[in-house]
């Protein structure tokens, strides 16, 4: 019987997220001015009142996503994890709440994350798709039929749901086979580039410089990584593997079933939203899940 706990990752933002948590809490709010300052501008003001538009910029979005899960994580009581994962940009917050990075250094690593992909989505225009009531299998062997174009699987979110990335020739006919060959659903979502895939490349190695110049500690439980779907408690092997997020899949589905695997009975979704409750039990339905949200 572990007790899971998992972190979103970008789309999960509203306006008004984290404002209740900052007049509520003196730590929080501590916390929440911290980021103004590290940040060097004042995020909770477009947090708490921003437009969907303004809270959608890419150095936004990551950071306020991250903040609202860490300061729920760190001020909310009695949180003991046996095993933390989050989905993409929620494996930072999943690191800061095992104790694997400060508040602080995983916060600046996460702006400088969401700078640089933004940057890589200039450099090449690209895309992703969202493909529903497909084999994984039959996913994987139509992406790597193009070979003019890049398309690879990117997300494996729950069983027979699978978000594709490339660029953006690739993906829309990448979406008319898929169609073909019987899915339910293939949508192009509406993100500025294709993340894990190799077109962030240029992301990966500006980020690579930020993670090997951070003080990474030894983690209080196992973190299961996207690209490994493993628990890893090595501050090395962490660091490697956050690296090569970027440009690799979040294989969420194999995560979950990992973690369920090594004991984990209950999920607990830290920030947000309430989209990984879901994914989860579409993934394992005999699990328990809550949310602190």
């Amino acid at each position: 019987m572990k007790h899971a706990f998992v972190f979103p990752g970008q789309g999960a933002q509203f306006s008004g997220m984290g404002k209740k948590l900052y007049e509520e809490n003196t730590l929080a709010r501590e916390y929440f001015e911290q980021a103004n300052e590290i940040l060097k501008f004042r995020i909770t003001d477009i947090m708490f009142g921003g437009t969907d538009e303004e809270l959608k910029q890419t150095k936004v979005t990551q950071p306020a996503i991250f903040l609202h899960s860490v300061i729920l994580f760190k001020t909310t009581p009695d949180l003991l994890p046996d095993m933390v994962a989050g989905h993409s940009l929620g494996e930072f917050s999943a690191l800061v709440a095992n104790k694997v990075l400060s508040f602080e250094d995983g916060l600046k690593l996460v702006f400088k994350r969401a700078m640089a992909m933004q940057r890589a989505c200039e450099l090449s225009p690209s895309s992703m798709a969202a493909v529903l009531g497909l084999d994984d299998k039959v996913v994987e062997d139509i992406c790597a039929s193009f070979t003019d174009e890049v398309v690879v699987a990117a997300n494996y979110n729950c069983p027979g749901q699978l978000v594709i990335s490339g660029t953006i020739a690739g993906v829309q006919q990448a979406c008319e086979k898929l169609k073909a060959a019987g899915a339910k659903r293939a949508l192009i979502l509406p993100v500025g580039g294709a993340f894990h895939s190799p077109l962030m490349e240029p992301a990966r190695e500006e980020l690579q410089d930020a993670i090997m110049s951070t003080t990474f500690s030894n983690p209080a439980c196992p973190v299961y990584q996207n690209v490994n779907a493993q628990p890893n408690i090595e501050p090395e092997l962490i660091m490697e593997n956050l690296i090569n997020q970027l440009t690799a899949p979040v294989r969420w589905t194999q995560t979950v079933q990992e973690m369920v695997q090594n004991g984990a009975t209950r999920f607990t979704e830290v920030g947000p939203g309430n989209v990984l409750q879901g994914l989860v039990k579409k993934i394992a339905k005999e699990v328990t899940t809550d949310g602190i949200n």
